[in-house]
């Protein structure tokens, strides 16, 4: 009986290995491999010769030019930076107000919310790159309400005026990457019983307690989620400007950058989801 058990759950064993083995196969291939490619070349010299590649050691050669002999990766990654700080809490805001506008009972509602994923279909690569050549991106209010002036005079020479500028220049861009966290966000409100909505309204509770008491707290997984998802959605922005200083130069070179760079958003993620293990806990101390 024994026997027949444990060749009973070797089958089952196989029968599972046999499923994942299309994604295992895909994430050697076109996964693994070309990270680990990439991390060989970025501590050699690569030159493309006649008859292959040649690839000369050079340590960490690159890593060092990089983060201390070059100050262009720095230009180019604080100010960007900076549009993501700004851009991170617009996104996520926006969509939780959306998903729940989304989520109430009105007519022609399943249309609503395919217009707000549309332009995550749309605006994908070399087509959101002809949107905004075309001057589709941006809302062009700081031009017509001569906003420019004020901002000068506000945030004066400060490093923050020309991402606060660039971030006001594509605030279209901004509102197009929020479908996805919309469709998010709507699952997760649906996921809250009436029933508690409906004890909410017995006790008195008005809209803007109910949302404060039931709504958010209960959206606080969802709202890591899209957190999450929008980090990382944003560090590979089509109009990334390190993106672009990645695809330049020689492969070794490239290498090294691209590897910092990733270096760079999994701190900022382990960063953001310290913050929010810390705010997690201390609500929920605060509830007892």
């Amino acid at each position: 009986m024994k026997k027949r058990r444990m060749s009973a759950r070797v089958a089952r064993n196989l029968e599972g290995s046999l499923f994942i083995a299309p994604w295992l196969l895909g994430f050697l291939i076109f996964l693994a491999f070309p990270l680990g490619f990439s991390l060989y070349m970025s501590f050699h010299k690569v030159k493309i010769l006649p008859r292959g590649m040649q690839y000369d050691f050079n340590g960490v050669g690159y890593y060092r030019e990089i983060l201390f002999n070059s100050s262009e990766f720095y230009d180019l990654l604080i100010p960007y930076f900076q549009e993501i700080v700004l851009m991170i809490p617009i996104i996520l805001i926006f969509s939780l107000m959306i998903a729940i506008l989304l989520n109430q009972k009105l007519h022609g509602r399943f249309l609503f919310r395919a217009i707000f994923f549309l332009p995550v279909i749309f605006t994908t690569g070399y087509l959101l790159t002809e949107f905004v050549n075309q001057g589709e991106g941006s809302l062009g209010f700081l031009e017509r309400f001569q906003l420019g002036g004020y901002l000068d005079t506000f945030l004066g020479d400060s490093s923050w005026a020309k991402p606060v500028k660039t971030l006001l220049n594509r605030f279209v861009l901004v509102l197009w990457y929020s479908g996805v966290q919309i469709l998010i966000f709507l699952a997760g409100r649906q996921t809250i019983p009436n029933s508690a909505y409906e004890s909410a309204r017995i006790d008195g509770a008005n809209p803007w307690e109910v949302f404060w008491k039931i709504t958010l707290p209960a959206m606080a997984p969802f709202i890591f989620l899209n957190l999450i998802y929008t980090v990382v959605d944003m560090f590979t922005f089509p109009f990334n400007p390190v993106i672009d200083l990645i695809g330049t130069g020689n492969y070794g070179y490239s290498s090294a950058l691209a590897w910092i760079y990733f270096t760079i958003i999994v701190i900022f993620l382990l960063i953001v989801m310290f913050i929010y293990v810390r705010i997690n806990k201390r609500q929920s101390l605060a509830r007892r």
